[in-house]
């Protein structure tokens, strides 16, 4: 399959919708002015070595994991919370979800988060290569539309750029309510020489993982009459 075409002057094509909705209040402003700066990475800046030290003293992490459009942040701070020892990436571009993860991040004082607040694809090329344990893309926008369809996250070309970061041995989980992002999404990846595909039956990728939790956006699709699809793949060691 060829890889979609970025735009004319080279820059990848929008893969996510609104940056911004409602007004955000006073306090929100303030976290943003005063505790993004602390949390948010900056892709000009090379990368440390090792990574962990992105989270300051890299003697309390094990591994790093990154996040691509954390929406409301439920999944993020959930395992952040629950893995304390893993430094975790968060990539979202919508100013509203980056506000609810700062303020969690701040009322439970979780050290273990970095922020991204734009297009993750930058920070998948700045990422030192097989630097991630597990990466998350979960339920990421659909563009429904036949005509929009070319502006879907996952492609040949994000994957490759998955593959390039996730080391060895590493994890990449998908989430989706959309049927047709199924298929486009097998299309990339069971397809492609990087991952396996971790399923040997239907439940495997109809039933949600225990350490997988329900987000927002899972919740909308239930009450819409639509079921999640959760799908694991495993970067190969050869």
């Amino acid at each position: 399959m060829t890889k979609p075409a970025p735009n004319e002057d080279g820059r990848d094509l929008r893969s996510f919708g609104r940056r911004r909705g409602r007004k955000i209040s006073a306090r929100q402003q303030a976290l943003m002015d005063e505790v993004l700066p602390r949390l948010a990475i900056d892709p000009a800046i090379s990368p440390p070595e090792p990574l962990a030290r992105l989270f300051g003293n890299e003697a309390t992490i094990d591994d790093v994991w990154l996040e691509i459009g954390f929406g409301g942040a439920e999944h993020l701070i959930w395992q952040a919370e629950h893995n304390p020892h893993v430094g975790i990436i968060g990539c979202e571009p919508f100013e509203e979800g980056v506000v609810k993860a700062l303020t969690a991040i701040e009322e439970q004082q979780l050290a273990n988060v970095r922020i991204y607040a734009d297009d993750a694809r930058t920070i998948l090329r700045w990422l030192p290569p097989a630097s991630i344990a597990r990466a998350f893309v979960l339920f990421p926008d659909p563009w429904p539309k036949r005509k929009h369809a070319k502006r879907r996250l996952i492609n040949p070309a994000t994957v490759d750029l998955l593959a390039r970061v996730i080391r060895p041995g590493g994890e990449l989980r998908i989430g989706t309510d959309i049927g047709d992002y199924v298929r486009t999404l097998l299309i990339a990846l069971a397809g492609h020489p990087a991952f396996t595909w971790q399923a040997t039956c239907p439940d495997d990728w109809r039933i949600r993982p225990a350490d997988w939790p329900q987000t927002r956006y899972e919740q909308k699709a239930l009450r819409e009459g639509r079921r999640g699809y959760f799908f694991r793949f495993i970067r190969r060691r050869d």
